[in-house]
């Protein structure tokens, strides 16, 4: 009897794994419409580090010389948006055609609806960022200046919530500056056009 409800059991089985998705990511929304820029931070212009009175006290940096509390060059932020799956690359211009440059540099903090920063990533010219016990992960290779696209932002952002990418650029002695900087959400390759190729038939 037992042996005859179990057999009973096994087709039941087979049809429900045929009736599941091998991909459970096919099910998900994918990010299909055009290129959308979103700007960060304005073109700040060079300053002695000594001018910059606002301090991110909360963080040190490893430094040779200069002063390891950071000055605050420019703060902006995108404003509530969904990745669904797209892709998000750091850029120069709105229209995905320019590089973007930082002295010394940017401190991006991921931030969920809930106002919870998620993540957070230096990108640079820096030697290490700590945030209390936390070492905030570094993106890119450390130099001051990036080509349009270079940073792809996309692993560290969730596929499918809404989140705001708060910029934060930083300088550590000397000078500090930054250009302008966007962060442009686009289909992944294969979807829509790319942002340059999309923007520039406008």
């Amino acid at each position: 009897m037992m042996r005859r409800a179990a057999l009973s059991v096994l087709p039941a089985l087979a049809l429900l794994a045929l009736g599941c998705p091998k991909n459970p990511d096919a099910a998900r929304a994918r990010y299909s419409g055009p290129p959308k820029a979103m700007k960060l931070l304005s073109d700040t212009p060079e300053a002695e580090t000594a001018t910059r009175l606002e301090k991110r006290t909360d963080l040190l940096v490893t430094v040779e010389s200069g002063e390891p509390v950071p000055a605050v060059v420019a703060v902006g932020e995108s404003g509530l948006f969904n990745r669904e799956g797209g892709t998000v690359k750091l850029y120069g211009d709105a229209a995905g055609h320019e590089g973007w440059s930082v002295d010394n540099f940017v401190l991006l903090e991921i931030v969920n609806k809930k106002g919870e920063v998620v993540h957070r990533a230096a990108i640079g010219f820096q030697q290490g960022v700590a945030r209390g016990s936390e070492q905030i992960d570094a993106v890119g290779q450390m130099k001051f200046a990036f080509g349009p696209g270079e940073i792809d932002l996309s692993s560290m952002l969730p596929a499918d919530e809404p989140i705001t990418v708060k910029a934060t650029a930083l300088d550590t002695g000397g000078v500090g500056r930054v250009s302008d900087l966007y962060i442009i959400l686009s289909a992944e390759p294969g979807g829509a056009t790319a942002p340059d190729e999309e923007l520039r038939d406008k």
